[in-house]
């Protein structure tokens, strides 16, 4: 009869702690609901009456209250491109060297891994201030699109290499045994077997890096510059969308209207970005369950 009632009282206060702790779950997800709910409806409020197809065209006027941000657009998309195609070889390429090349827990590991883990501590500031010294005087780049891409190069490679290295732990064990076996060689089992395993989790990497990189602000201010003219190249200066929000909000007046709305297009193309991330990695899954 003891055994029964204790029986019973614990069940009860199983589902009561269950019961407590879903409620806090469902709070926390609603108050983070809220916050990104307020912030999309004060954006959209303040930004939606200024979008139109001059304002992601035209040239800016009047220091931004009036014209667009056609030249902002194009020099973000060149920073990108100018941060992408050094970042993902060498995140990826010290990922696999340190999965597939290292022994685990080794010094050589414990050092890298550690560096990585330690750049990724660093403010954004810093990388900026690093990348005026390095890149920007020291290299003669100048204030240009191509020194703020690779100052973000060094901001997003511990992401590049964190999400790549967990992708590459997190595969079936017996793979790499499977390709031995039949005689693959450790480079062959690397680029056909491995690398089509983790690279949904590599598109998530490259995903919350392109992210990062497109919000950055602070290095940005010190590597690119603040140039509104459209860039012919990526030697020349330009002013990514973060700079140009960051301008209106603080140094402009009356430009609260053109930055929630400049706002509103860096969202979207965030947006556009994790969509088609998102759509790679389902194709590329769907294509291994297929094969």
């Amino acid at each position: 009869m003891t055994s029964l009632i204790s029986s019973r009282f614990t069940t009860r206060r199983s589902r009561v702690q269950d019961w407590l702790f879903g409620g806090i779950g469902a709070i926390a997800s609603l108050v983070t609901l809220g916050a990104l709910g307020w912030i999309l409806a004060d954006l959209v409020k303040m930004g939606l009456p200024h979008l139109s197809v001059e304002f992601f065209t035209a040239d800016m006027k009047s220091a931004g209250r009036e014209g667009g941000i056609g030249p902002m657009i194009v020099s973000t998309f060149l920073i990108l491109v100018c941060f992408l195609f050094p970042a993902i070889p060498l995140g990826v390429g010290c990922a696999f060297w340190l999965s597939e090349y290292v022994q685990g827990g080794s010094r050589i590991a414990r050092a890298v891994t550690g560096g990585v883990d330690l750049l990724a501590s660093v403010p954004s500031i810093v990388f900026g201030l690093f990348g005026m010294s390095f890149f920007c005087q020291v290299l003669g780049l100048g204030f240009s699109i191509l020194s703020g891409g690779l100052t973000l190069t060094c901001m997003v490679l511990p992401i590049l290499v964190r999400t790549t290295l967990s992708a590459m732990t997190s595969l079936p064990p017996d793979l790499r045994p499977a390709a031995g076996a039949l005689g693959l060689t450790r480079a062959t089992t690397l680029w056909q077997i491995l690398l089509p395993a983790a690279l949904p989790g590599i598109m998530i990497g490259i995903t919350l890096g392109v992210g990062r990189a497109l919000a950055e602000t602070a290095a940005l201010l010190f590597t690119s510059g603040y140039s509104t003219r459209w860039p012919e190249s990526i030697h020349d200066s330009g002013r990514a969308i973060s700079v140009h929000i960051y301008d209106l909000a603080m140094n402009i007046p009356n430009g609260g209207g053109k930055a929630s709305a400049s706002a509103l297009v860096l969202l979207l193309m965030i947006l556009a970005i994790n969509l088609v991330a998102s759509l790679l990695a389902d194709r590329c899954l769907k294509s291994q369950y297929i094969s």
